[in-house]
């Protein structure tokens, strides 16, 4: 396993990470002492970052998650969650006021067994963008009471993530410098889609550590395919589709090439997040992380998604 460096935070994360929404039943149901055995895997095999949110599995996932925990020492692990956006019942809701951030990072400390938090992030805030006082809201009230609980030493630093990758950069730049460590971009760094790296010589300039999610973007990257919820667009899929077909006749499963693709071309991305909760799929994908990637493969699949590549969908 390679570890890179996360920005100026200190934290050295290994290059593949574990992201815990499926914890939640995010993507089907799962097995619960199933997913607990995942993150145990993980760790065992060199996985020393994790990522989480209130959000996933509406509660769930930091509950499994912190079940899970409680029999790793806290040295092996760098833990991310998130605030801003949750969920009751099967309905979204979002509040980024200072006050439900504070009280929400408590909460999550309560559910995940831990004393304190390596990353707390804003979570998706385009959608905040859509609300009264819009991204200015974020950087006035949920980064400062984010910024105060560092102080205070409960959190050790502070991110955002959202799916587009303009409001991550209006957030940073109309921030105070150094408040914003890391940001989280997902589906942007894949097969696909590499738009983030436009936005990298402005991270580091900042300081900003990068992370990058869904490898596989969100199941388009994948021999199932994507899910029906999915965002993207029906001619999107449908390259994809035709891209996880090509990879299979080459007996080179297109979820291998994308997760060798995502960890292994530009080292100013610390860490990649992907999410299963079985423990073989965890394994396998460690494993594809060690092996060698088919160059050639990758621009043969790049050509068959064609002038579907960078198509961008918005969040949901």
């Amino acid at each position: 396993m390679v570890y890179n460096e996360l920005g100026k935070t200190g934290m050295k994360v290994s290059n593949l990470s574990f992201g815990a929404s499926s914890l939640g039943g995010v993507f089907h149901d799962i097995r619960e002492a199933e997913g607990i055995r995942a993150v145990h895997v993980a760790i065992d095999n060199g996985i020393n970052f994790i990522d989480v949110s209130p959000y996933y599995g509406h509660l769930k996932a930091e509950t499994v998650l912190g079940k899970a925990l409680r029999e790793i020492p806290r040295d092996k692990y760098f833990l991310s969650t998130k605030v801003g956006r949750y969920g009751k019942n099967g309905v979204n809701t979002w509040d980024y006021s200072a006050k439900r951030a504070t009280e929400s990072v408590y909460e999550s400390m309560e559910r995940l067994g831990v004393d304190y938090i390596d990353l707390i992030n804003v979570h998706d805030i385009e959608f905040q963008g859509d609300m009264p006082g819009g991204l200015q809201k974020v950087v006035d009230e949920t980064l400062p009471a984010l910024v105060e609980l560092r102080r205070k030493g409960v959190v050790g630093h502070v991110g955002i993530t959202d799916l587009q990758p303009e409001n991550l950069k209006w957030v940073i730049e109309h921030s105070e410098e150094g408040t914003v460590e890391s940001i989280l971009n997902f589906c942007h760094y894949s097969l696909n889609d590499t738009l983030i790296t436009e936005y990298l010589d402005f991270f580091e300039q900042h300081g900003v550590g990068v992370i990058n999610a869904s490898p596989l973007s969100m199941g388009l990257l994948s021999q199932r395919g994507a899910p029906d919820w999915h965002p993207g667009t029906k001619e999107l899929r449908e390259a994809c589709s035709r891209a996880a077909e090509y990879c299979q006749q080459q007996g080179y499963p297109i979820e291998k090439l994308a997760i060798q693709f995502s960890t292994s071309l530009n080292p100013r991305i610390a860490t990649t997040l992907f999410s299963s909760a079985n423990p073989d799929n965890v394994l396998k994908n460690i494993g594809y992380v060690n092996e060698p990637m088919d160059e050639q493969l990758v621009k043969d699949v790049q050509r068959i998604i064609g002038d579907q590549m960078f198509v961008r969908w918005k969040n949901s």
